[in-house]
């Protein structure tokens, strides 16, 4: 795997950064996710993304939304879904950003999440067994997740 950096450069002091690559996880709903959590602060998105863990909030699907249907409570949307396996590493993602941040000497408690991005990583190969010994070629999708939250006063 290739060492690769991070889409947006912000330089800074008061910056805590963390990264993941190749997550066997949904791109879509990795990207969805990603633009949804964008601009919060990190301990209301932990709090909401534990809440989709829980399946008590929906993530809305503005991008990826053919043949979604329509769940309560999404504020100014109507289609949405709960993706539970990649909100899981989004949580994790999270929670080592804010390690990195107390790390750093950043305050844990007031850190906005400035840059949240899910790209494409690289798909391997995987096999779907059929019925008398066939099998089908699939190919096993892998997501590349990149945090970078900021401290505020």
């Amino acid at each position: 795997m290739a060492r690769t950096g991070y889409s947006l450069q912000i330089e800074g002091e008061n910056l805590a950064r963390a990264k993941a690559n190749e997550l066997s996880v949904s791109p879509k709903h990795s990207i969805e996710i990603a633009h949804f959590i964008r601009g919060m602060k990190a301990d209301a998105a932990l709090a909401y993304l534990e809440d989709v863990v829980a399946k008590k909030k929906a993530i809305p699907f503005k991008r990826f939304n053919r043949d979604v249907a329509h769940k309560r409570g999404l504020v100014g949307w109507d289609a949405g879904r709960y993706p539970v396996k990649a909100s899981g590493e989004f949580i994790t993602l999270i929670n080592q950003a804010k390690k990195n941040a107390e790390y750093s000497g950043l305050d844990a408690e007031n850190l906005v999440i400035v840059h949240a991005a899910a790209n494409r990583g690289r798909a391997g190969r995987g096999v779907f067994p059929r019925a008398m010994g066939r099998a089908t070629p699939k190919r096993r999708e892998t997501v590349n997740i990149e945090l970078i939250l900021r401290e505020v006063e």
